[in-house]
């Protein structure tokens, strides 16, 4: 078992002026459960990284200490375990099996008890498939499984998840959370960061909540959520039991925008058809690996489709209206469609927040480039981030970021991927009101999301995409 402990932690990126984290008093004894909880920027993925052993003395500067049972942590490393949000980014081969070994291998780990470790694990997170599986064949879901399992094959004495569920469909993080529950072993200690909690709580017998400036509630859920809900809520914290009022389009959608006749890319998309109209947002749902990122790839006109095709109507397309949008010049398809990725940080290209906001503007010729990055700066909360490099911000920053990227040149659509992700309660609201306010003017929104309420508060039509 370990037990943490940090006195008077922060951290600063370098080149940054303002801290990711500081103050940060907190004990975390062996075996405990924690649910770390704070608003969109607060540190807390910096923490996580700090108990991983992954913030190098030439990637920032640090004050105060940080230890695991005494030790420093890059020098318990192996004693640590760490599930990051995105499967993708800590999946490193072809075979599911060999995955989870290489973790085991890495440690020095006897061959003669590697696979029955690495056998037992996936059975402990209910992988339904067995060692030979390709790892490219599967969902986002089994993904997070996969690396769960790579994580508990080591037998960590401190478990470090960092949202976990974020980019899973809702059976696949019911599947994620039902194998937490009962996979872990409970002497194992525990520290998970989620946004979106009500679901996460069965998990954890203790809440801390993170602010820039340190710890700002800490003990038994309900306490806290008694003590400090309002708090909370207004600092941004998913409070359960505090819902967020719906944003009704104020008009009838118009015509139609863009066509999608028997859209397919084998195996990744069966034949799909979609009608996008101006002054309507429309959610695209269905489980992880159906083709949603697929399909808002070439609704966006960055992939060639397999088969059907993309119509553009001469409102959406003018002189282009009979070439496909994956035709379009590059110029011509910024002004028209912004697209947003799944990972923000696949469409990063600059060094900072604000030459990446001002890239697109600057490419079509708009004429007043800075006052609209000002105003995408103070809009979506990254004017104290103007000069940081993106690829140094937190995960619900870098979202933000990549969506106001999308809306510097003004598109007439955008296509959003988990456009939420990442998001704390103000920020998330904020989105939200961004997009219905844009659909209102007359634009048109395509969001691909499992985040059920952003659908009910935004939505005024679903496309659901089966296997």
């Amino acid at each position: 078992m370990a037990a943490v402990e940090l006195r008077g932690f922060g951290w600063r990126h370098a080149g940054r002026k303002a801290w990711a984290v500081r103050g940060v008093d907190l004990r975390v004894e062996s075996g405990e459960r924690v649910l770390l909880l704070g608003p969109s920027g607060a540190g807390k993925s910096t923490l996580l990284a700090a108990l991983a052993g992954l913030l190098p003395d030439d990637s920032g500067e640090q004050e105060g200490t940080v230890e695991i049972d005494g030790l420093d942590p890059r020098k318990a490393r192996e004693r640590v375990a760490i599930v990051f949000q995105d499967p993708e980014t800590q999946i490193v081969m072809a075979r599911a099996g060999d995955d989870v070994a290489f973790g085991l291998e890495n440690r020095g780990v006897p061959a003669a008890e590697i696979w029955p470790r690495v056998d037992a694990a996936l059975e402990r997170v209910g992988f339904g498939y067995g060692r030979d599986r390709s790892t490219s064949a599967l969902s986002g879901g089994e993904l997070q499984r996969l690396a769960l399992a790579g994580a508990l094959a080591l037998r960590p004495d401190l478990l470090l998840l960092d949202e976990p569920t974020a980019n899973l469909d809702p059976d696949g993080a019911a599947l994620v959370r039902a194998a937490l529950a009962t996979a872990v072993d409970r002497d194992t200690t525990v520290v998970l960061v989620e946004h979106r909690i009500a679901e996460a709580l069965p998990l954890v017998d203790r809440v801390v909540v993170l602010s820039p400036d340190g710890v700002r509630a800490d003990g038994p859920p309900a306490t806290v959520f008694a003590a400090h809900g309002d708090e909370l809520a207004a600092a941004g914290v998913w409070v359960p039991g505090r819902p967020i009022a719906p944003r009704r389009a104020t008009a009838a959608p118009g015509g139609e925008l863009l066509v999608a006749d028997r859209l397919a890319l084998p195996p990744r998309l069966a034949a799909t058809d979609l009608v996008v109209r101006e002054g309507e947002a429309l959610a695209v749902l269905g489980p992880n690996g159906v083709g949603k990122s697929t399909l808002a790839l070439m609704l966006g006109g960055l992939l060639r489709p397999g088969s059907g095709r993309v119509r553009a109507s001469r409102a959406l397309a003018g002189d282009d209206a009979d070439r496909p949008p994956h035709k379009w010049r590059a110029a011509a398809l910024t002004r028209r469609i912004g697209s947003v990725f799944q990972d923000p940080e696949h469409q990063f290209v600059t060094s900072s927040v604000y030459d990446e906001l001002a890239l697109g503007p600057r490419r079509i010729g708009l004429a007043d480039v800075a006052s609209t990055v000002d105003g995408l700066l103070d809009r979506l909360r990254l004017a104290h981030l103007a000069r940081a490099n993106p690829y140094t911000l937190s995960g619900g920053e870098a979202r933000r970021l990549s969506v106001a990227t999308a809306l510097a040149t003004a598109p007439r659509l955008l296509v959003l991927d988990e456009p939420t992700f990442g998001q704390d309660r103000r920020t998330w609201r904020e989105l939200v009101d961004l997009l219905a306010g844009l659909r209102d003017d007359g634009h048109a929104v395509v969001a691909v999301t499992h985040d059920a309420d952003f659908v009910a508060a935004l939505a005024d039509r679903t496309v659901r995409l089966c296997r």
